[in-house]
């Protein structure tokens, strides 16, 4: 089976490309928002799957450059299933990088079926990604996976886990967190491999969160990483309390099982 990806430089690309092997001749190394590039890729390979992971995804690169991270996170999207849907001999699976911020905020579980209000630019972004692959089917077969938080050691810091870990390193005793009265639900790298892996086993179609179905507030992650550095926090919130957490039955009905692995044990060794 030839399998393709884009973004395999990321870090959730980086992990996929290497649990699969995936060939580097199948790795996409031009611009994906250049249609030439994208063209050339498609009609050198054969592919059997292509999993699109390439987007500008931290909130404040994306929000500084907001017509970079359209052309990027939507043109590319659409570069690439135009480019497939005109030069692919054969019906592609296709997998595609979506995320939790295209749902709003709410106290409940969310699930795939219920109304989606991007929180970001980012979602939009992804979202309007998500409505062209399903609108334009012609030679995919559309698997889209919401991937809700996770975090690396290889992430910057701007994300919010190396953000923490970052201003807990530094030299002062007492550091002041703001704004971080939030519920988020976060999910190791190597339960989002599986579930990557099973959907394409499956060849399954539709929408999946990919996610733990917990919320885990951000000031409790804070105190598990002060474990290690032993500062002296001052929390100072600003803003109103937000969750969002989604529900992972129909991704388990896959035959995907979340690990057993502590999210907060996770963090201690990973990060």
């Amino acid at each position: 089976m030839q399998i393709g990806i884009t973004g395999s430089i990321g870090v959730l690309g980086n992990h996929l490309k290497k649990k699969l092997k995936i060939k580097k001749k199948n790795i996409f190394r031009g611009k994906i928002e250049n249609k030439k590039d994208v063209d050339c890729w498609i009609k050198k390979n054969d592919f059997d799957v292509i999993i699109h992971l390439a987007a500008i995804v931290p909130i404040k690169i994306v929000n500084k450059d907001k017509n970079y991270a359209l052309r990027v996170n939507y043109n590319g999207c659409k570069n690439l299933i135009n480019s497939i849907n005109k030069l692919s001999p054969k019906k592609i699976w296709f997998f595609y990088a979506s995320t939790s911020h295209v749902y709003p905020f709410k106290k409940t579980i969310t699930k795939e079926y219920q109304r989606t209000s991007p929180i970001s630019y980012y979602g939009k972004t992804k979202l309007l990604g998500e409505k062209y692959i399903l609108k334009n089917q012609n030679k995919i077969i559309p698997c889209i996976g919401r991937i809700f938080s996770f975090t690396s050691k290889r992430q910057s810091k701007l994300f919010i886990i190396p953000a923490l870990i970052s201003k807990l390193k530094s030299n002062k005793k007492t550091i002041k967190f703001h704004n971080i009265n939030h519920f988020r639900d976060f999910i190791s790298i190597e339960d989002i491999c599986r579930a990557v892996i099973i959907l394409m086993k499956k060849k399954s179609k539709g929408i999946y969160n990919i996610c733990s179905s917990k919320k885990i507030n951000l000031k409790t992650i804070l105190f598990e990483l002060n474990k290690k550095y032993k500062k002296n926090i001052i929390i100072e919130d600003n803003l109103d309390q937000t969750i969002l957490f989604g529900s992972n039955k129909k991704l388990i009905l896959k035959g995907w099982k979340l690990s057993n692995t502590n999210y907060l044990d996770y963090l201690s060794k990973n990060c």
